[in-house]
């Protein structure tokens, strides 16, 4: 039996390295598209394919994002003055407090420079900066208004049409886009085929306006 320990434990260990290392991926990925989000915003370079019109979809956590910015920004004086005598202290919180309202408000901001887009080549249904769907008009079966409200539900699942995508907001969806063929995208490391996304858009109606210009 003592022989067989060493055996076990390199499959825990290289399992235990494998999720690290795509946890580190996924947080540089994650740092990156914030920080380029930031660089969007300020030099006015939203990702809006050109001919294309942007729909934003924040408006579901646009409260609750602007309180914990404005919450952490009080925070960041009243920790400097309780810890101001301590300078190895002070410094790191200080650093850790800035670095987390940049980071939030990048947050913020990687939904408002990565708005949905219709247009010419087709639909571009977004996450922020981490999810970018291209769905070109010749893949696209149907588009339709459909409200759907589901808590911890997995970003790809199985139903009636087919493995879905859900690019939800605060839980809910409002509008379900069915292929006509499957599509492959990138989620994180991973590859998959999808059948069909749902997505929220703030202006459903102006949104399914520009897609019926494309298609009946």
């Amino acid at each position: 039996m003592t022989r067989t320990a060493p055996a076990l434990a390199a499959p825990a260990r290289t399992g235990f390295l494998t999720r690290a290392a795509a946890l580190a991926r996924a947080a540089w990925r994650a740092e990156v598209g914030i920080w380029q989000s930031l660089y969007r915003w300020l030099f006015r370079r939203p990702r809006v394919p050109r001919g294309a019109s942007g729909f934003s979809y924040h408006s579901p956590v646009l409260t609750i994002l602007v309180i914990f910015i404005v919450l952490s920004a009080i925070e960041i004086p009243i920790v400097d003055l309780i810890v101001h005598q301590w300078p190895w202290v002070r410094i790191p919180l200080l650093a850790l407090g800035i670095w987390g309202v940049t980071w939030m408000i990048g947050l913020l901001l990687s939904y408002l420079t990565r708005p949905h887009a219709v247009g010419p080549e087709g639909i571009r249904a977004r996450y922020g900066a981490d999810i970018d769907v291209d769905l070109p008009w010749e893949a696209v079966a149907s588009v339709e208004k459909s409200r759907d409200v589901l808590e911890k539900a997995p970003k790809v699942r199985d139903e009636p049409h087919g493995h879905t995508l859900a690019l939800r907001m605060q839980n809910e969806t409002n509008v379900l886009v069915i292929l006509e063929r499957p599509v492959r995208i990138r989620l994180g490391d991973t590859e998959t085929e999808i059948d069909a996304v749902r997505l929220w858009v703030d202006d459903l109606d102006g949104f399914m306006t520009a897609v019926r210009t494309h298609i009946p």
